[in-house]
């Protein structure tokens, strides 16, 4: 039986304030889970884009994921969202002091609307694509999400007062194609992780995370989806997951945050790096979270299309794998941008688990059974005039965070986030198992 969060705890708290915003029943009976779907945009950004439904009456909503942000942000701007259900959250309320917000909206001349309202708590949304933030108002509407998915998406759980920041029209620059906004996954507390787990009230704070290639469609699951169903009959349990600690960087990442915050992204503790089996010679200093400053360590991203290595690793792990399928006699070809590792593609074998090519591995907490195996279709990009180049991209020297670790490094792997637990799990390669987030099955 699910249970619901602790009284006198701020989530519950939160939760009944909620409640006195709107009728609080979440169409749905309380699913076991709620899911949404997730595709890779065909178009130059790469994104991965998933859609909900929102407002009354409902409307379709595509957005961008999003590891980190503060809360879900879509564009409220020019008339863009119509609804009969929306509320503002006043300055001062019990949600607007858990945001961590001091701002608050009191000079808005014009009709009231989602993007014009006084006596209303604000959020800084922003696009961390392009790493531009503005403010907004902070509201609540009705959002609805399948609690079924494959062979086909349904019954609509609903939440009736879920929060959420109006960003503005300029905002959406640099997104993929139709997307009003971005959905974020992060462990903030108005996030969809958490708010979810409140409204629907979850177990547990986890979500599981299957990021698809191009051309299929994978899924962002909350509640309690375990094990987790792969067609034709694959079952993932979390017994087959391996599992890490996901650290807290004390310092916050976001573009708009006050002292003292720490950042709701989510860090891992890789402590090496090896090519083909054999260490990689990094500084072990770049890949720990400095205290002080929170720079360094290994973050996850999923509006970053590829790893990005500081400098040096980057030199280090790019010269490893050069020399290790030099000794495999593969043949080289001209670098292409960004890449600088490439190969031609011809002359490449070809394995279940993508091309034929030495294994790149990080090394969890110093203990190899928590190692996270890269093979060759989560490390190697098809480029232009058939030439395949290791997917890793040189970050510069000095990085807010050493290693970023891309979405191109994570599709067709299960990843799962235990908020409670704070652990992270990964089934590496499902390719393996003859299955693909493609396969994805809930219900």
């Amino acid at each position: 039986m699910a249970r619901l969060p602790p009284a006198g705890t701020p989530l519950a708290a939160l939760l009944l304030f909620l409640c006195l915003l709107s009728s609080c029943r979440a169409a749905g009976n309380n699913p076991r889970a709620v899911v949404m779907p997730v595709s890779k945009d065909a178009g130059a950004t790469q994104q991965y884009v998933t859609s909900f439904r929102q407002r009354t009456p409902l409307v379709p909503v595509k957005a961008v994921l999003d590891l980190s942000g503060a809360t879900l942000w879509v564009d409220c701007d020019s008339g863009r969202y119509a609804s009969t259900t929306y509320r503002r959250v006043p300055c001062g309320s019990k949600p607007c002091r858990l945001s961590r917000s001091a701002a608050c909206a009191t000079s808005c001349p014009g009709a009231p609307s989602p993007s014009c309202l006084n006596d209303t708590c604000g959020g800084f949304p922003s696009n961390t694509v392009t790493h531009v933030s503005t403010g907004g108002n902070v509201i609540t509407d009705v959002l609805s999400l399948p609690t079924t998915f494959r062979p086909a998406p349904g019954p609509l759980a609903t939440a009736p007062a879920f929060l959420f920041t109006c960003g503005a029209t300029f905002l959406t620059e640099g997104l993929a194609a139709g997307a009003a906004g971005m959905a974020s996954l992060s462990r903030a507390r108005f996030a969809l992780p958490s708010q979810l787990a409140a409204t629907f009230r979850f177990p547990a704070r986890r979500f599981a995370l299957c990021l698809p290639p191009a051309g299929s469609t994978g899924a962002a699951v909350f509640g309690d989806a375990r094990p987790y169903a792969f067609q034709p009959g694959f079952v993932l349990t979390n017994a087959s997951l391996v599992y890490t600690p996901l650290l807290v960087n004390p310092v916050s990442t976001a573009g708009v945050s006050a002292k003292g915050d720490k950042s709701d992204e989510y860090f891992v503790g890789v402590t090496g790096i090896k090519v083909n089996g054999r260490a990689v010679p990094v500084n072990a200093t770049l890949l720990a979270i400095d205290g002080k400053s929170g720079a360094g360590g290994t973050k996850l991203s999923v509006t970053e299309p590829y790893t990005v290595l500081e400098r040096s690793i980057y030199r280090a792990v790019t010269g490893a794998f050069a020399a290790e399928t030099a000794s495999a006699k593969i043949p080289r070809a001209p670098a292409v941008a960004p890449f600088t590792v490439c190969y031609d593609g011809s002359k490449v074998g070809s394995t279940r688990v993508g091309p034929a090519v030495p294994t790149v591995e990080l090394v969890m907490g110093g203990d190899d059974a928590a190692s996270w195996v890269v093979f060759g279709a989560n490390s190697m990009v098809a480029v232009r005039g058939g030439a395949l180049c290791l997917g890793v991209v040189d970050g510069g020297e000095a990085p807010r965070t050493s290693v970023v670790i891309g979405g191109h490094m994570m599709e067709d792997n299960l990843l799962e986030f235990d908020l409670e637990a704070s652990r992270l799990g990964f089934s590496s390669s499902l390719l393996f198992r003859q299955t693909n987030c493609n396969n994805f099955r809930l219900g």
